[in-house]
């Protein structure tokens, strides 16, 4: 009995061990049993700045505002036309939409850069700076048609590319609507000169005061291996409106052009634009330039609903031009306009609400749109057109047409100059692409680094520094340039407020942060990397990293 019970006890105390014990652990497959275990590690990363994102141009803004804020102005201005060599244009002319998305405007006011990029132009100028000379020639040859800013940008870059760039016109001077459409008081013409300079200068060949009228003859008769159509929407909307006397109807396209030539067309004291569109607004400001005392703009929807840029109407409105929302023309017999007054529908829409009322006027300028003009492709097979005349196109900017390519104004778009600056830096890489025979489809951006990702506490107040204008008493006497530049110090503190997101900019606080001194610094430009063999993941880095250059991603197994 004694030996049964002593079995029995032994038996319970082997169970109870099986289940109350813990098991020996597995040397081999198993972890180690002592020292901390890192569950995941940090990596370096580049994210896309917003500003970057949103630039239709495609300009790496983040990448030149970053040279400038440490005096490397060349080297910036180098950066910066790599993607667009209107630098001194764009930072006039363009509406800026990357400073719109910029994460500095979440603590005080988003970066000028518009202005930075002026600076580093209108430096440029000055300094006499050039563009390297572009590798030896394909020996292939693209025909332009167009020497708008679509068509300019594309032959620069195809230039730099190697390959032999012909540009015609029907301009005396190249510049498209940035000569003939844009007014000297926004963009100074030795400003615009100087640009299109500098693309002349890598060999690309301009024939000027040529009309294209047969795209498909030209191109087999100048044996040209690509082409990309540019023309800019020159051609006026039209409206009809019962006049007594048509010749004081003009359209804004021809009466922009004709002030751009020197010529000063007769308007008389008071002056009615038609339409709510920035040629319209350019319109009228040039009309009170011209000497006009009254200029109106009417337009038939509310201010929240006119195309114009808000800045360009504020300006506008402060050089004394008046706007009269929510009308529509009806008749003009000088120097009286009628306009009947507009009622928004349930949907928001302007209705007419049967109500007229008179206005004075002695000129009346149609600004009510442009429309392209495309019949000169209509002898190419393939070419397809939508019902406004604007022409269809791949993902590529190619035409149904092989080797035939359109951007700009040409293709549905915004019509800006940045676009279409923009689309001729796709086109012209898509046409090398095609000319190589390889795609030219790239790989996705990065993610874009938006404010939440950024930690704002290393980053103080700093406020923006503006641009000096002339008085609007004075702008109206002349075409003076209303908007001034940044001195050399203000564009270095202005690019310093960049928050460089996503984007590393050494400022050391990893390395200092680490416990493990586990960061090695590689040396000015070149960042840092991780010593894995001492990281033990905590995140120090990541957490305290101003910009997110730093991403935790599990351990790899």
């Amino acid at each position: 009995m004694q030996g049964q019970q002593l079995s029995s006890e032994a038996d319970a105390f082997a169970a109870a061990s099986r289940t109350d014990l813990t098991a020996l652990p597995d040397l081999v497959h198993g972890r180690p049993r002592a020292g901390p275990v890192r569950e995941r590690r940090p990596i370096y990363v580049d994210l896309l700045p917003p500003c970057n994102a949103g630039c239709p141009a495609g300009e790496n803004i983040q990448a030149w505002l970053a040279h400038a804020r440490s005096g490397r102005f060349e080297q910036a201005w180098r950066q910066l036309t790599a993607d667009n060599p209107f630098a001194a244009i764009h930072g006039r002319v363009c509406y800026h939409p990357c400073e719109s998305v910029c994460n500095r405007a979440h603590l005080d006011s988003s970066v000028s850069i518009h202005a930075v990029e002026r600076f580093l132009g209108d430096t440029a100028r000055a300094q006499g700076w050039r563009f390297d000379d572009p590798p030896q020639t394909t020996g292939k040859r693209v025909l332009v048609v167009g020497a708008g800013p679509s068509g300019l940008s594309a032959a620069y870059h195809l230039a730099r590319l190697g390959h032999l760039v012909e540009v015609r016109d029907t301009g005396a001077q190249p510049g498209g609507m940035m000569r003939y459409g844009i007014p000297k008081y926004r963009l100074p013409r030795d400003v615009l000169d100087a640009e299109i300079d500098r693309i002349a200068a890598l060999g690309v060949e301009f024939t000027c005061g040529h009309r294209v009228e047969d795209l498909a003859a030209e191109r087999d008769a100048g044996g040209f291996d690509a082409v990309f159509v540019a023309v800019g929407a020159h051609l006026a909307k039209r409206v009809d409106i019962p006049a007594a006397d048509a010749a004081s109807m003009l359209d804004a396209v021809s009466f922009l052009r004709a002030v751009a030539v020197g010529e000063t067309p007769e308007l008389g004291r008071r002056v009615a634009v038609y339409g709510g569109g920035d040629t319209a607004v350019d319109a009228a400001r040039v009309a009170r330039r011209l000497g006009a005392e009254d200029a109106v703009i009417i337009y038939r929807r509310t201010a929240a609903q006119m195309p114009a840029h808000s800045h360009e109407v504020q300006e506008a409105e402060r050089e004394g031009v008046r706007i009269h929302w929510l009308r529509t023309i009806t008749a003009f017999d000088g120097p009286e306009l009628q306009v009947e007054l507009m009622r928004l529908d349930e949907s928001g829409r302007p209705v007419p609400s049967g109500q007229f009322e008179t206005l004075a006027a002695d000129t009346v300028i149609m600004a009510l749109g442009q429309e392209t003009e495309s019949a000169f492709m209509r002898s190419l097979p393939g070419v397809e057109f939508d019902d406004d005349g604007s022409v269809r196109v791949s993902s590529s900017l190619m035409t149904g047409c092989p080797g035939v390519f359109a951007g700009g104004d040409m293709v549905p778009c915004e019509r800006t100059v940045t676009v279409a600056v923009g689309h001729g830096k796709k086109a012209a890489r898509h046409i090398d692409a095609w000319l190589r025979g390889v795609d030219g489809e790239r790989a996705p951006k990065n993610p874009t680094a938006e404010f939440g990702l950024l930690h704002p506490w290393y980053f103080g107040d700093a406020s923006r520094r503006t641009e000096p204008e002339l008085p609007a008493t004075q702008r109206i006497s002349g075409f003076d340039e209303v908007v001034g530049g940044l001195s050399a110090q203000a564009a270095t503190f202005e690019a310093g407020r960049c928050l460089s997101c996503g984007n590393c900019f050494e400022c050391d606080g990893c390395l200092g942060a680490c416990p493990e001194d586990a960061v090695i610094k590689l040396g000015p430009g070149h960042r840092y990397r991780f010593d894995y063999d001492r990281c033990t993941g905590c995140a120090t880095c990541y957490e305290q990293c101003p910009v997110h250059a730093i991403e935790m991603i599990p351990e790899p197994r």
